[in-house]
């Protein structure tokens, strides 16, 4: 009888690369694959501890002089929905929400190109072609949904307004990415997408809408902090926002750990698991 011993994920860091939040900084990312049986609560468990997931990798910001970037998320049983939220709620209504399978459309990749062609232009996706998308969306290894929400106006034709790639967690939903119709400005569709978010969350029973990351100083990042309470990975807990002007987005190298030191303190789950 052949024997295995258990093998706990590996962490690694990314090379620098231009900071695509902050200008003039070079970002590093430590990252993990996520793959085999214990896929979903690696990632559940990551989550909890400022990692996002992209396909089958899970990484978080480890930048060697800064640590602006601070993972997000909505407790939705405290959320306050501000008057111009429920304005864009309401501006909204005549959108149907339908949840599926990760499988990627061609009709949500030309959404997706008129997209980044008005908001992304020169983004890191700017130059994603079908097959790039077809991954981003297919290639995972948990509970991952493609929300679409497509037009109830008679004489739209169904059309696709937006989509929402979404992780199902352990404790909540996860914003994986998100695109949607730029033309209509008033629409404000982004803010539409998290707000929906956090209704599916509560019919759900799931506490937490998971956003990505919050980056002081960053204009790209400002919006999530109209989500109130919003929660914020800081120091290795979660605490609320509260003024968003008290963080400040400064370099200072003393304050970023060594990478070893930021490994040992990621909880895992049981490592029975791999």
């Amino acid at each position: 009888m052949r024997h295995t011993l258990p093998i706990a994920p590996q962490f690694y860091v990314t090379a620098p690369q231009p900071c695509p939040y902050l200008d003039g900084r070079m970002e590093r990312k430590l990252f993990t694959a996520l793959q085999g049986e214990g896929a979903e609560r690696l990632n559940d468990a990551l989550s909890k501890q400022g990692f996002r997931r992209s396909q089958n990798v899970l990484y978080r910001p480890s930048c060697a002089e800064c640590s602006a970037c601070l993972s997000a998320r909505i407790p939705v049983a405290e959320f306050q929905t501000a008057r111009t939220q429920r304005r864009i709620m309401a501006r909204n209504d005549y959108l149907k929400r339908t949840a599926t399978t990760p499988w990627a459309t061609e009709e949500q990749y030309d959404l997706f190109r008129r997209y980044l062609d008005q908001r992304h232009a020169t983004g890191g996706m700017a130059d994603m072609d079908l097959f790039e998308f077809a991954a981003m969306v297919e290639e995972t290894p948990i509970r991952s949904r493609v929300v679409e929400y497509r037009s109830s106006i008679e004489g739209d034709n169904n059309a696709l307004k937006a989509v929402c790639l979404t992780d199902i967690l352990d404790d909540g939903l996860s914003m994986v990415y998100s695109f949607f119709d730029t033309s209509d400005t008033k629409a404000s569709l982004g803010t539409y997408l998290i707000l929906d978010h956090i209704n599916l969350a509560i019919e759900l029973g799931l506490p937490y809408v998971y956003l990505g990351y919050w980056v002081p100083g960053s204009q790209k990042m400002r919006y999530k902090a109209n989500f109130k309470p919003l929660e914020i990975f800081y120091k290795n807990e979660w605490r609320v926002l509260g003024d968003p002007e008290e963080y400040a987005a400064t370099t200072d190298p003393l304050e970023v750990e060594p990478i070893a030191a930021q490994v040992a303190k990621i909880q895992l789950p049981d490592t029975k698991a791999y």
